[in-house]
This record gives C-alpha cells, sequence and structure tokens, in this order.
C-alpha cells in the first residue's frame, strides 16, 4: 500500500477525546495496529494489505501523532490513549480484537489489555515501552528538545532531507536499513506533525506525557494477564533492550512464545513485512486453537 492508496482511505472517529483518524482493510475478525511514535497508521500498511484475507485490520494514529485532531488540553498519557482506543472500538462496533502493537503503541495495548482483557483475543508485542524501562535514555535529547519547544526544527529539517532522516540524528537508529526511509515515508509520518503551531506543540506533549509510573502500576494486572500473548523483540534495539521481551514473557502468563530476532531495530514490523505476516498469521492461528480447546473443557465434554 502507497502513500496515495493510504492517503484515500484514510476516515475518522469522532470520540469525546477528539477526532481519530484510522485506516482500516479487509473484513472478518479485527485486528488492531497500534504505532509508535513519531509514526502514525502508516507503520502498519503493509500488515493490513497482506492480511486483511482473514482479519479486518484497522491501524489508527495515536492522540498527538499523524492525523488525528486533539484540543491542546486534551490528555495525551498513555492511559488515556487506551481509553481513546476502546471508544474508537464502541463507536466502529467492534467488540474485541487481535492487539498489535510496537513502540509507545505497546504501552498503549498494555494497558488497555488489563483495562479490559475480554475484549483482546490476542495480543502481539514487538519492541516497545514495559514497566519502567522509558523513558529510554536513548530519547533524551528528544526529551530536552521537546522541553525547549525545538523540536519543529529539526523534524522541519528532516522532511526536506532524507539523508539526514537515514542518518543517526534522524531516524536512522530505529532501523536495521535505513534506506527503508524513502522520501515518500518520510513526508507521510512527519508532515501532519509539522502542518502548523498546534501539531507540533501536541508533538511535545505526547513526549512530555511519558511516565513510567503508568506501566508500573499495571504490573500486577499484567501478572493475571491470560489472553495468548506473542513476544516479537528485534536484539538491535538502542531504545529497548531484548531483556524486556524476557520481563514480559515471565510477567504475563499468557504469553506462548518469546521470539528473539537477531539484528532487528525498533520499527522492524514495517521493514521485514513478511516476517510480521508470518509470525501473526502463526499466532492468530495457535489462538484460535487455545480458544476451541478453552470451549472444549468448559463445555465438559
Amino acid at each position: 500500500m502507497d502513500a496515495t492508496t493510504f492517503h484515500a482511505a484514510r476516515r475518522f472517529v469522532t470520540t469525546s477525546f477528539g477526532r481519530i483518524a484510522y485506516v482500516e482493510r479487509g473484513a472478518g475478525p479485527a485486528a488492531l495496529f497500534l504505532h509508535g511514535v513519531p509514526l502514525n497508521g502508516f507503520h502498519w500498511r503493509h500488515a493490513l494489505e497482506r492480511l486483511s484475507d482473514v482479519r479486518r485490520c484497522i491501524a489508527l494514529d495515536l492522540m498527538g501523532l499523524g492525523w488525528s485532531d486533539v484540543s491542546a488540553t486534551q490528555d495525551l498519557s498513555f492511559t488515556a490513549q487506551a481509553r481513546m482506543v476502546a471508544e474508537v472500538l464502541d463507536a466502529l462496533g467492534v467488540d474485541d480484537v487481535d492487539l498489535v502493537a510496537n513502540d509507545s503503541g505497546g504501552a498503549v495495548a498494555q494497558l488497555f489489555a488489563v483495562r479490559d482483557p475480554a475484549r483482546v483475543r490476542t495480543l502481539v508485542l514487538t519492541n516497545c515501552d514495559v514497566h519502567d524501562n522509558w523513558p529510554s535514555a536513548a530519547l533524551a535529547a528528544t526529551m530536552d528538545a521537546c522541553r525547549e519547544g525545538l523540536l519543529g526544527p529539526l523534524l522541519h529539517r528532516l522532511v526536506g532531507d532524507v539523508d539526514l532522516a537515514r542518518s543517526p540524528a534522524g531516524l536512522g537508529v530505529c532501523y536495521a536499513d535505513p534506506a527503508t526511509i524513502t522520501p515518500e515515508t518520510l513526508a507521510t509520518y512527519l508532515r501532519p506533525l509539522v502542518a502548523d503551531a498546534h501539531r507540533m506543540t501536541n508533538l511535545h506533549r505526547y513526549f512530555l506525557a511519558f511516565d513510567c509510573r503508568q506501566t508500573v502500576a499495571i504490573e500486577s494486572a499484567l501478572r493475571a494477564l491470560t489472553v495468548p500473548t506473542l513476544v516479537a523483540w528485534g536484539t538491535d534495539d538502542v531504545f529497548f533492550d531484548v531483556r524486556w521481551a524476557h520481563w514480559l514473557g515471565d510477567a504475563i502468563p499468557g504469553v506462548t512464545k518469546v521470539v528473539e530476532l537477531p539484528g532487528r531495530r525498533l520499527f522492524f514490523p514495517e521493514e521485514e513485512p513478511a516476517l510480521m505476516e508470518s509470525l501473526l498469521r502463526e499466532h492468530w492461528a495457535a489462538g484460535r486453537t487455545d480458544a476451541r480447546r478453552e470451549l472444549h473443557a468448559n463445555s465438559g465434554s
């Protein structure tokens, strides 16, 4: 799916949080995909295209990112984001989902899952914020720029300079192969963030809402979460060390597998769509098998 197709497919849900942008493709049981920062639902374009034969695939834009439109006073914490997700699903008539998440979207997914586990058929967590591992020390300069209101000029430079964007000073550190960052991809991610002062302010507020107490507070709930969960983790990520994949594996009783992916970095779900497709199809199929076994056991037959 290219950017033109993605933009044409964008729709909005009006919620008490604001107008939330989303793109969907396919039919059947719903799968919801949550992205990280500074990305938007375009991060999951390959998954939407590849998995639409088995799922109603939905990728939304978190508040403060992408094309979602919220006020300057809207709470952008991950806890608020999880409540927003629930309201969007209600508006779309979706009762439960296969939930797939990356980066800060992973923290939102954890918060959503423990808030209402009955709405989550399966969960997939890739490199993401976990417990007290965020904000990462690797984000220190970005956090300082947000506090000083200086992130905007850097993003404006990145939009017009793909070589800079591919460098460690840009987004290159998030990809095993920075050539994944094309001018089209870069524009789709960054242009909505620098479109006006209001959106730039909300981006700053998104970062400044980072507070790991939100995920630390749900540790006991995670330790009771029996939703079938796959943890797939790139081992070359400078933000989230692979030990956090195993922390999740130990903490969540529903974890069926922890998969280490050597050499992959933070945004590997975008870089390696075939790998992601394979992981998801296998996990979803196993989830259906587990559900049938539970139904059989509960029936007493």
